[in-house]
């Protein structure tokens, strides 16, 4: 009969407990794209390029959010519909990550598939045309979504798990730029 150590086999159901604990599911940030163009022309502004910039400090490597996913609508060849990819794709260099631009700008359902889909570390950005952030939160489960107000751009709304509810929103505090 073959006998096992107590440290052996604590280390056994500790590592079956480990293993069994589920993953906490990621925070949600959702951001308006920066500023675009005063002519109505695709691309950002720049004040657009310049919050781009400032995010990198925001949502950066030594921030508190701790971003391991980064999601951004799709955009179009010509250039359009490009403003929140390239609002985020300073940051996601710099955190080593790839902007996901699968998801349509009105398609909230492809978001929440996305965000369900993802199981690495870390919280998840999603940078979008605000008249479309408030689908994305009532999509993810939110009863009663805040609007995102037109003539502001330096919220973040935060949505924890179960992602019922838009906890908090915040200013980005861009230097130099409005809200």
């Amino acid at each position: 009969m073959k006998f096992i150590s107590v440290s052996t086999l604590s280390l056994i159901v500790l590592s079956t407990f480990v293993a069994a604990a589920p993953i906490p599911k990621p925070t949600i940030y959702l951001i308006r794209h920066g500023e675009k163009p005063s002519d109505g022309g695709t691309g950002l502004s720049s004040d657009g390029k310049k919050r781009a910039q400032c995010l990198r400090k925001v949502f950066g490597p030594s921030s508190k959010f701790n971003i391991g996913y980064i999601m951004a609508q799709k955009y179009k060849a010509d250039g359009s519909r490009a403003r929140p990819y390239l609002t985020v794709k300073p940051l996601a260099k710099d955190l080593g990550l790839t902007v996901d631009t699968k998801c349509d700008r009105n398609d909230p359902k492809c978001v929440k598939k996305a965000v369900s889909k993802y199981k690495g570390s870390g919280n998840i950005l999603i940078s979008w045309q605000h008249d479309a952030l408030t689908d994305i939160a009532e999509t993810l489960g939110d009863k009663t979504p805040p609007k995102y107000p037109d003539d502001v751009y330096g919220q973040i709304w935060t949505d924890l798990a179960p992602y019922a509810n838009v906890k908090t929103i915040t200013k980005e505090n861009c230097p130099g730029l409005g809200h």
